[in-house]
C-alpha cells in the first residue's frame, strides 16, 4: 500500500464544527497494520481537545481514540495479526519502546520522549497524528489489541480508552472481594467503573450530584447510590470506603471526599478538571489517606482489561451515530445528555 487518501472528520482550527475531509494516511512498513475502523467512540476528552481547553492543538484535527475494526492488510514484516482479525487502538500509537515503563508494560508513562498520542500529537517522523474519526487507521502491530470474538466491536470501542482508564486503578489498589470502592460520577467512565468493580468482587457505591441515576447504577452492578448534592451523604459514608475512583472533571472539595477513605485509603483521580484542585495537609495525614492519579494503561493491560471485559461481558452503554451527528452529540455530550457513550458507526463517514 502506498500513501493513500481516505475519508475522515476534522475540526479545522479551534472550537470549529468538525466536517467531513479527506486525510493521508502514510504507506505501511514493515511492522504496519492497516485497519478497516467500524466503530470510533466519542471520548469527552475528544471535546476538550478540539476547543484547546488543555493548550495549543494541531490543526486541522481529527479526534478519536477509541477505535474498533478489522484489518484489512498488514506490512511484510506483521507477525501478531492477520487480515480480517478484530483489532483496537487506543489513546497511543507509539512510544520510546526503550524506556523503564515502556520495557515493564507501561508505556503510556513513557519517559523517553512520552507516548505518541493518537491524534493531536507528532510522531516521531515529525508528521501529525490524525485520529478515528476516519474510515482507516495505519498504526504499528505492537499498539493494537485484540478485541474479543465475545465482544462486539461497537460496544469495545469505548473500552480502549474509558475502559482501560477505569480498570487500571481498579487493579492497581485492589479493588475485589473485601474491598469498598466508591465511584464518583456516572457517565462514559463512571459506568464502566461500576461494572468492571463489581465483576471484580467488590462492593461498588456510586456517587452521584443528583439521585436521578440511581436506577441506572443499581442495573450496572452497583450495591449502593449516594446524592452527593446532599450534605447528609458524606456524613453517613464517613470512613467507609478503601478506594474512591474520582472520574469526573468538575472541581471537587476534596476535604469532604478524602473523608469518606477509611484509614490507608486511596482517593484516585482520572477525570480531569480545568482547574486545581486544593487539598488540606490535615485531610490526608489524618489516617494516613493517599491522593493519587492514574492514566489509562499499558498495551499489555489494555488487553488483559478485553480479555476480562469478553469474559465477563462486560460493554460500554452506547449510543451508535452517523458522523453527521457528530457535532450534535459534542453538544450532548456537555449537557451530559447520553447514557453513556457515542459512538461512530465509520460507514457513515
Amino acid at each position: 500500500m502506498t500513501d493513500t487518501t481516505v475519508a475522515a472528520y476534522a475540526a479545522a482550527t479551534p472550537k470549529a464544527p468538525l466536517e467531513k475531509t479527506v486525510i493521508t494516511r502514510r504507506e505501511l512498513r514493515a511492522h504496519d497494520i492497516l485497519i478497516e475502523i467500524k466503530y470510533s467512540g466519542i471520548c469527552h476528552s475528544d471535546i476538550h481537545q478540539v476547543n484547546g481547553d488543555w493548550g495549543d492543538g494541531i490543526f486541522p484535527m481529527v479526534p478519536g481514540h477509541e477505535i474498533a475494526g478489522l484489518v484489512s492488510a498488514v506490512g511484510p514484516g506483521v507477525t501478531r495479526y492477520a487480515v480480517g482479525d478484530r483489532v483496537g487502538v487506543g489513546c497511543f500509537v507509539d512510544s520510546c519502546r526503550t524506556c523503564e515503563n515502556c520495557v515493564a508494560g507501561q508505556e503510556q508513562y513513557c519517559t523517553g520522549g512520552g507516548m505518541t498520542a493518537t491524534y493531536n500529537a507528532t510522531d516521531r517522523d515529525g508528521e501529525p497524528t490524525l485520529g478515528g474519526y476516519s474510515t482507516h487507521l495505519v498504526v504499528d502491530e505492537n499498539y493494537a489489541v485484540t478485541i474479543p470474538e465475545a465482544l462486539a466491536l461497537d460496544v469495545a470501542a469505548p473500552l480502549l480508552c474509558a475502559g482501560i482508564t477505569l480498570y487500571s486503578p481498579l487493579r492497581h489498589w485492589g479493588a475485589g472481594p473485601g474491598k469498598r470502592v466508591a465511584v464518583v460520577g456516572l457517565g462514559g467512565l463512571g459506568h464502566l467503573g461500576v461494572k468492571i468493580a463489581h465483576a471484580l468482587g467488590a462492593e461498588v457505591t456510586v456517587l452521584g450530584r443528583t439521585p436521578a441515576k440511581r436506577p441506572d447504577a443499581l442495573r450496572l452492578g452497583a450495591d449502593a447510590y449516594h446524592a452527593t448534592g446532599d450534605p447528609a451523604t458524606f456524613e453517613q459514608l464517613a470512613g467507609r470506603f478503601d478506594l474512591i475512583v474520582n472520574t469526573v472533571s468538575a472541581t471537587l472539595d476534596l476535604e469532604a471526599y478524602l473523608g469518606l477513605l477509611r484509614t490507608d485509603g486511596t482517593f484516585v483521580q482520572v477525570g480531569i478538571p480545568d482547574q486545581p484542585m486544593v487539598v488540606s495537609p490535615f485531610a490526608l495525614v489524618n489516617g494516613r489517606k493517599a491522593l493519587a492519579g492514574s492514566m489509562i494503561g499499558g498495551i499489555r493491560e489494555t488487553q488483559e482489561m478485553l480479555d476480562f471485559c469478553a469474559e465477563h461481558g462486560i460493554g460500554s452503554e452506547i449510543e451508535v451515530i452517523a458522523a453527521r451527528q457528530i457535532n450534535e452529540a459534542y453538544a450532548r455530550v456537555l449537557a451530559s445528555d447520553v447514557r453513556y457513550r457515542f459512538v461512530i458507526d465509520a460507514a457513515t463517514i
